[in-house]
């Protein structure tokens, strides 16, 4: 059965980057999307939905967000979904959730390195490209 994951999201960082390397010495940094749907309801009601997802990011992309991402900024992201699960320890009840595992993420809106030196502004949207894949081996002819 064929199947497709892709998912593309936009929309601001709900809280900081948080940067770990695992004890083989791989970067991964997680942080959360608030993505906002408005719409006006049948009686003119304007209603405002926020749906906050989970993103992970591996290897030098999650060192350049970590960097350069803070609380607020726009992201858009693009990635696959996936399905962690665990077993809650005080209920012993099996727990799922989905996330985001990024491939690639974009800087969207102006900004700077550091909030406290302003002399280093960051362009309007800065692509940041998936972690390079290895070469393929040389084979003999």
């Amino acid at each position: 059965m064929p199947s497709f994951n892709s998912v593309v999201i936009m929309g601001h960082l709900a809280r900081d980057p948080e940067l770990r390397y695992t004890p083989q010495g791989k970067a991964v940094s997680n942080f959360t999307v608030a993505v906002n749907h408005r719409y006006t309801k049948e009686d003119g009601e304007k209603v405002e939905e926020v749906a906050f997802v989970d993103v992970s990011v591996w290897n030098r992309l999650a060192e350049t967000c970590a960097e350069y991402l803070k609380k607020g900024r726009a992201a858009l992201v693009s990635g696959r979904l996936v399905q962690d699960h665990w077993e809650d320890k005080e209920t012993g009840q099996k727990r799922s959730k989905l996330r985001i595992a990024a491939q690639q993420v974009t800087f969207v809106g102006g900004g700077t390195k550091d909030e406290g030196s302003p002399e280093e502004p960051l362009p309007e949207e800065t692509p940041v490209p998936p972690a390079p894949a290895k070469a393929p081996a040389k084979t003999k002819r």
